[in-house]
């Protein structure tokens, strides 16, 4: 039985830094301190200029990150504050100043999908799945920082599917209409994210750095005001009914209050 602690692992190897979500016994979902470091870690790499790629996987083959630990939204302060310490943490991936790289098995949903969508480069084997299921699950809601990222790389209809019919989409279909730059056998996904963040690691870093950071100010600026519509997801009796069904493996029997 592995009893390591859920962490993030951090390897750097030469200019490549190589990051695991390791929580394989519950999916590689994020704990509080999972996400804290994540954030410490972006940070670290941001100010480090001997880093030129990041590579971001899950620990396993059952999932890249299968979304957060429900069990920390029993204590959550019924309000938005979750989705805005999320998006600090999401804001310092989306705006490293090198490329990064996404090796997804398996399953890439909620906050997995998200940091799929921060990631430059998408790779996955040919099976795996991607969505925000939470229509189904939850019944929480996104900040308008992670709409914007998911729109802009999904597209609107892709991202109504995924948000408002909660679909698992599966990789073929992403592969199709470029979300993914690559879909390969399981065995293949470590050799072919090294090529890829071997070819990145000798480009221009300023060029990389100025066109990267352009576009995620570019997704930062204009952003409109949902305070009222996150408080209103996170204070209603749905999202309340979602956490416990969820802890408790029955279908949540949603009411609109």
């Amino acid at each position: 039985m592995n009893n390591t602690p859920p962490c993030l692992d951090l390897v750097i190897e030469a200019q490549i830094a190589r990051i695991t979500f390791n929580n394989p016994a519950a999916r590689n979902a994020l704990t509080w301190p999972m996400y804290e470091e994540l954030k410490r870690i972006c940070d670290t790499l941001a100010n480090n200029p001997d880093i030129r790629v990041a590579i971001f996987r899950g620990e396993g083959d059952k999932a890249f990150v299968s979304g957060s630990d429900i069990e920390q939204f029993v204590a959550l302060q019924k309000d938005e504050a979750y989705e805005v310490a999320v998006d600090a943490i999401f804001h310092s991936l989306q705006h490293l100043p090198i490329p990064t790289i996404a090796v997804i098995e398996g399953l890439a949903v909620g906050s997995g999908l998200l940091i799929a969508t921060s990631c430059d480069f998408r790779i996955s084997n040919i099976d795996a799945k991607f969505g925000i299921p939470i229509a189904r699950t939850l019944g929480n809601a996104l900040s308008p920082n992670n709409v914007s990222w998911l729109v802009s790389h999904l597209g609107a209809a892709m991202f109504k599917r995924m948000l408002l019919g909660a679909e698992l989409v599966k990789a073929p279909e992403l592969l199709e209409m470029g979300y993914l730059y690559q879909t390969v056998m399981a065995t293949e996904l470590t050799e072919h994210a090294d090529i890829l963040a071997n070819k990145l690691a000798t480009l221009a870093p300023i060029t990389q750095k100025s066109s990267k950071l352009t576009l995620a100010r570019m997704l930062d600026s204009n952003l409109p005001n949902c305070t009222g519509l996150m408080r209103e997801t996170y204070n209603s009796a749905d999202f309340k009914e979602g956490v416990h069904a969820f802890l408790e493996g029955r279908p949540p029997q949603w009411t609109g209050k």
